[in-house]
C-alpha cells in the first residue's frame, strides 16, 4: 500500500470548508515520544529518590501505594494534563511543532486527552508490546493514527509546516481585454482572499453550499467592479478579476520608480484612462 502524501490530507470543517493540514507522521511522533517519555523517566527517578530517602518513615504498605498512585499521575496524567491544559500538545509535541485535534480540526477536550492517555498506557504499552502496537496501526492508516487517536476520535498534525499557496487562478482568454478596463480599485485584499479560497477549494464544497458562496462573491465583485459579459460563467469571471488585478500588482512592482517622472494618470470610473 502506497503510503499518502501528508500534504494532501483536508479538514472538512462544520461550515464544509476543506482545511489543508499536514498529518504528522512516524519520524516526528517518534522523537516527540522519546522527548516525553525522557521527562517521565526522570520524575520516576526523582519519585524513587523521594520515597527511598525522604520517604523512610512511611511503612511498606503507604510506600508501595504512595508509588502506584504517583507512577499512574506520571504515566497517565502527564500526557492527559498536558494535551487538556495546553491545547492539544506535550513538552515533546510542542518541541517538534506537534499538537493534537480533533478529527474536524477543533480543539480537543479532557475527554479525548484521557482516552487516547487510557488507551496508550492500557493496550499501547504495556509488556513486551511496547508502542507496537502503536507503530503497525500509525503505519498502516492514512492519517498515521494510533490506536488512542482512533479510539478518542483525534489527529496529530504538524503546526509549523507552511501553508501550501495554491497556483493563482488563470485568466480565461475571453475575458481579457474586458477584464482590462476594469476599475479594481473597491476590490480589496479581504475580497479578493476569498475569492481566491473559494477558486481553490469549490471542488471540495458541497453544490448547494458551493452556489451559495459563487453567488454572494459575483453580486460583490459586481458592486464593487463591473458586471461581467452576458453568458459569463460565474467561475470565469471571479477568476478574471482576480488574475487582472494580480497582473497590475506585478506590473507595479516590477516597475521601478523614476525620479522626476511624472504621476501616472488615474483611472477613472468606468476602467477609462485619458490617454498620457
Amino acid at each position: 500500500m502506497a503510503a499518502a502524501n501528508p500534504y494532501d490530507e483536508r479538514l472538512v470543517t462544520g461550515e464544509a470548508v476543506a482545511v489543508d493540514i499536514r498529518t504528522a507522521g512516524v519520524g516526528s511522533r517518534g522523537v516527540a515520544v522519546l522527548i516525553d517519555f525522557a521527562i517521565q523517566i526522570a520524575l520516576t527517578l526523582l519519585l524513587a529518590f523521594f520515597v527511598t530517602h525522604i520517604g523512610g518513615a512511611m511503612d511498606s504498605a503507604g510506600a508501595v501505594t504512595f508509588l502506584l498512585v504517583a507512577y499512574v499521575l506520571i504515566v497517565l496524567g502527564y500526557p492527559v494534563g498536558w494535551e487538556t491544559l495546553w491545547n492539544g500538545r506535550t513538552p515533546g509535541k510542542a518541541a517538534l511543532g506537534l499538537r493534537v485535534t480533533r478529527d474536524d480540526g477543533g480543539p480537543i477536550r479532557f475527554r479525548h486527552a484521557f482516552v487516547r492517555g487510557l488507551v496508550g498506557v492500557v493496550i499501547e504499552r504495556p509488556g513486551v508490546l511496547f508502542f507496537l502496537p502503536a507503530l503497525i496501526c500509525m503505519l498502516v492508516n492514512r492519517r498515521s493514527k494510533r490506536l488512542g487517536d482512533l479510539a478518542a476520535g483525534s489527529i496529530v498534525v504538524q503546526e509549523r509546516v507552511p501553508a501550501r499557496v495554491a497556483a493563482p487562478p488563470p485568466m480565461p482568454p475571453p475575458l481579457a481585454g474586458w477584464a482590462a478596463t476594469l476599475d479594481l480599485t473597491g476590490v480589496d485584499d479581504r475580497l479578493a482572499w476569498e475569492v481566491r479560497q473559494y477558486l481553490g477549494r469549490a471542488g471540495q464544497l458541497a453544490p448547494a453550499v458551493r452556489e451559495q458562496m459563487e453567488q454572494r462573491l459575483v453580486a460583490e465583485l459586481g458592486r464593487r467592479t463591473s458586471p461581467p459579459p452576458q453568458g459569463t460563467p460565474p467561475w470565469a469571471y471571479l477568476s478574471a478579476v482576480l488574475a487582472e488585478r494580480r497582473r497590475r500588482d506585478l506590473e507595479r512592482l516590477a516597475a521601478p520608480p523614476e525620479f522626476g517622472a511624472a504621476a501616472p494618470p488615474t483611472q477613472q470610473p468606468g476602467g477609462f484612462t485619458p490617454p498620457s
